[in-house]
C-alpha cells in the first residue's frame, strides 16, 4: 500500500493524477491530509477533485511555538494511525510530519522536491526547513531538471537516489486541462464584477509558511496605488481567512470558496502572486505574470530568463510593471513545448 501525505494545496494538484495513474497500474494508495483554524484549503481541493482522505492532526498557524505542537502531535496521531496499514512506501512533497513517522518505523520514503532553498544559487545558508528535516531521510527524491543536483546531494543523498523528471511541476496537472471561458465569467458574475473590464488575479505569499515568517507590504501597498490607476477587476485567491485580506483590501473582490482557479488564471489580463504554484501556472498560460515573491526559486529564473515573468521588488517597480504589461501575452509554448512529461514513467519510478 503506497501513503501520500498531501499536506499543501500544491501537493494535492501535483499528485492527483499520479495516484489515478498508480491505481490503474494495480496500486493499492491512501491519502492522509490535515487541516486547522483558518487553513481549509487542503481539504476543500481533495474534496474539489474527488480524492478520498483522511484528516489527521493540524496545521500550526504561524508561531513557531505552535507550528512545533501541531506537528509532535500529528506526528504521534499519523503514526496510531497507520500502524495497522501495510505501508510499502510513502510519497510525498517532502511533509515533516509524515517524513519523521515514516523513517521512525522504517517505511521507505519517495520525496518530491522542487525548492530546497530560498535562493536560485547553490546558498545553502538558504535552504529550507522542509529540506532540511525530509531530504536527507529519503530512500529516493525526485527534483525537477533546473535544480541542480549537486543541491540534493548536499541533503547527504547520493547520486543514484535522485530521480530527475524533464518538466515544471505544474505541467503535471495542467497537461490535459482546457480552460473554459464560460467558467470564467460565470464567476465573474456570481461577485457582480463587469465582463468588460480587464481581470487582475492577486495571490499573497503564504507569509504564515516557515520559510517566510513575515508579511512583506509589497503587493497591499502596490495594489492601493493600482486602484487608482487602473479601472480593473481585482480578485484575490486567498491563501488562509478570506475576511482580513478583505478588509485589508476593500476594492479587491476575495473569493469566498474553492474553485478551479486555472479557468480564472487562463482568461486573466495579469497576474501578480507572491507564492510559486499560481505563478507558475499562469506563466503557462501566457498571462503576463509579475512576482512579488520575497525571494527567487531556481524554477522562479527559469521564468524569468525565458521572459514570462517578471520581479517587482518595490511598490514603484510593481506599479510600473502592471500598467506596462497588461494584457500583453507571453510566448509560453517556447519554454512549455521543451517539457518532457510521461505520468507512466514517473509511476513506474514510485512503484519499483
Amino acid at each position: 500500500m503506497l501513503w501520500f501525505d498531501l499536506v499543501t494545496p500544491k501537493s494535492v494538484m501535483f499528485f492527483k493524477n499520479i495516484i489515478k495513474m498508480l491505481e490503474i497500474k494495480g496500486q493499492e494508495v491512501f491519502v492522509t491530509a490535515r487541516e486547522g483554524a483558518g487553513y481549509s484549503e487542503i481539504v476543500e481541493l481533495l474534496r474539489l477533485h474527488d480524492i478520498a482522505f483522511h484528516t489527521v492532526g493540524e496545521f500550526g498557524g504561524a508561531m513557531l511555538e505552535d507550528k512545533l505542537k501541531a506537528s509532535i502531535d500529528r506526528q504521534f496521531a499519523l503514526m496510531e494511525f497507520i500502524k495497522d496499514k501495510n505501508v510499502e512506501k510513502l510519497v510525498c512533497l517532502c511533509s515533516v510530519d509524515a517524513n519523521r513517522v515514516a523513517f521512525g518505523l522504517g517505511i521507505p520514503i519517495y520525496n518530491f522536491y522542487d525548492i530546497p532553498l530560498s535562493d536560485c544559487g547553490s546558498d545553502f545558508k538558504k535552504a529550507l526547513p522542509q529540506a532540511r528535516l525530509t531530504l536527507p531521510l529519503s530512500t529516493k527524491a525526485f527534483r525537477p531538471y533546473m535544480v541542480p543536483s549537486k543541491i540534493f546531494e548536499r541533503f547527504s543523498l547520493e547520486e543514484e537516489q535522485i530521480v530527475q523528471y524533464n518538466f515544471l511541476d505544474p505541467l503535471i496537472w495542467l497537461a490535459d486541462f482546457e480552460p473554459d471561458r464560460k467558467y470564467f465569467e460565470k464567476m465573474l458574475l456570481k461577485y457582480n464584477l463587469d465582463l468588460s473590464k480587464p481581470v487582475v488575479i492577486i495571490r499573497e505569499e503564504e507569509y504564515k509558511a516557515s520559510y517566510v515568517m513575515k508579511k512583506y507590504p509589497i503587493l497591499y501597498d502596490g495594489l492601493k496605488i493600482l486602484n487608482d490607476k487602473m479601472d480593473v477587476n481585482f480578485i484575490a485567491i486567498p491563501r488562509y481567512e478570506p475576511e482580513p485580506l478583505q478588509e485589508l483590501l476593500p476594492f479587491v473582490t476575495v473569493l469566498q470558496e474553492k474553485i478551479i482557479v486555472q479557468h480564472l488564471l487562463a482568461y486573466a489580463d495579469l497576474f501578480i502572486g507572491g507564492g510559486g504554484t499560481l505563478n507558475s501556472e499562469a506563466c503557462y498560460f501566457g498571462i503576463p505574470t509579475i512576482s512579488t515573491r520575497s525571494f527567487i526559486s531556481h524554477y522562479d529564473k527559469l521564468l524569468i530568463d525565458e521572459g514570462l515573468m517578471n520581479k517587482a521588488d518595490t511598490v514603484e517597480e510593481l506599479v510600473e510593471l502592471s500598467i506596462e504589461n497588461i494584457g500583453k501575452k507571453t510566448e509560453a509554448d517556447k519554454l512549455f513545448s521543451t517539457m518532457n512529461l510521461n505520468l507512466s514513467l514517473l509511476a513506474d519510478e514510485i512503484i519499483k
